[in-house]
């Protein structure tokens, strides 16, 4: 581990004395006025950020960084609503249509995927700061050779608006933008009682299809808002035990024994761009699914934007769009 750590720092070394042309940000005019005077600014700050094992735990970063290193879809998507985007001189990799500018930039080098950094590309960036998703927490220490690493994650126990207001100030208090936040999350409470208004009393399955399968899903992970916050009955799997990250396989026979008021259907396979994967209507409309309530009610929501509920949940502008699409499935018919 001592070789390793001596590996990083000379690699660090290298890179910034002769390559920080290669991943340049070329928007630094405004990057410079966030918060107040420079000469009143501190240098560091201290955060609560997860640890590779998922503790919270005090971080300190540089005040006000000008130079970021992006491989977390919801944590670009907060940066993005702040107005700091323009820090941002490495991205993961992404299909969200809201954040394509960070991908098409030629001035923001592609750092790998959301599970599988680029180490280079990282170090090549010369980061003030790293942000990373629980898909590369297996990272955390390797990433933290090069700069501090902001894990940030959504709770489900809190609930995702929660979590999304939490993160964003622990964001915004890296700029001393903590006053903004309250502005981009003031009419999100009001949307989510429109919506529980209308969920009381019913009941739902909540789930994700991938490979051809329906995997349901609880109260504790993906797609919790839907019975957490907006309070449909999730009957789809006892409240007791946890489902994994994607799911637990259920079969169709399942589905009619439940017999749900609605079915919410994330398509993994559209959100991650799988090729020749069938669409999720195809694999939930079948002889058995059509039997149920739901279907016969046109009560079944497939999520309009799979991509942001699979790779952005817990970002400002991918909670809007999540709750738009409860909206309009839910309260414009």
């Amino acid at each position: 581990m001592r070789h390793m750590k001596k590996f990083f720092a000379l690699a660090i070394a290298v890179v910034m004395a002769m390559s920080l042309v290669a991943c340049s940000s070329g928007t630094s005019s405004s990057s410079e006025t966030a918060g107040s005077n420079q000469s009143s600014q501190p240098e560091t700050v201290t955060i609560k950020s997860l640890n590779a094992n998922g503790e919270e735990v005090d971080l300190e970063v540089p005040y006000n960084p000008q130079r970021i290193a992006i491989l977390d879809m919801a944590s670009l998507d907060i940066l993005d609503a702040l107005g700091v985007g323009d820090r941002v001189v490495g991205s993961a990799n992404t299909s969200l249509d809201y954040l394509q500018s960070y991908v098409t930039n030629a001035e923001v080098t592609n750092l790998g995927t959301i599970k599988e950094a680029d180490m280079e590309a990282v170090m090549a960036c010369a980061p003030d700061v790293i942000f990373i998703g629980g898909r590369l927490s297996k990272s955390y220490d390797a990433l933290s050779e090069i700069a501090p690493v902001v894990y940030l994650a959504t709770d489900s126990e809190a609930g995702v608006v929660e979590s999304v207001e939490k993160n964003a100030n622990t964001v915004a208090s890296m700029f001393g933008l903590e006053d903004k936040v309250d502005g981009l999350m003031a009419d999100f409470d009001g949307r989510i009682q429109k919506l529980a208004d209308f969920a009381k009393d019913k009941t739902a399955i909540v789930g994700m299809c991938t490979s051809g399968s329906f995997n349901v899903l609880g109260n504790d992970g993906r797609c919790s808002i839907i019975g957490r916050e907006i309070g449909f009955n999730n009957v789809g799997v006892d409240a007791k035990n946890q489902t994994s990250t994607h799911g637990n396989e259920a079969s169709f026979e399942y589905i009619v024994e439940k017999n749900p008021d609605y079915i919410f259907v994330m398509d993994r396979d559209a959100a991650i761009g799988t090729d020749g994967a069938k669409l999720a209507q195809e694999i939930m409309e079948n002889e058995l699914v059509k039997g149920t309530d739901a279907y016969k009610n046109g009560h079944i929501v497939y999520l309009e934007h799979p991509a942001v509920w699979y790779t952005a949940e817990g970002g400002i502008t991918a909670l809007d769009l999540m709750l738009q699409d409860l909206e309009t499935a839910l309260l414009q018919n």
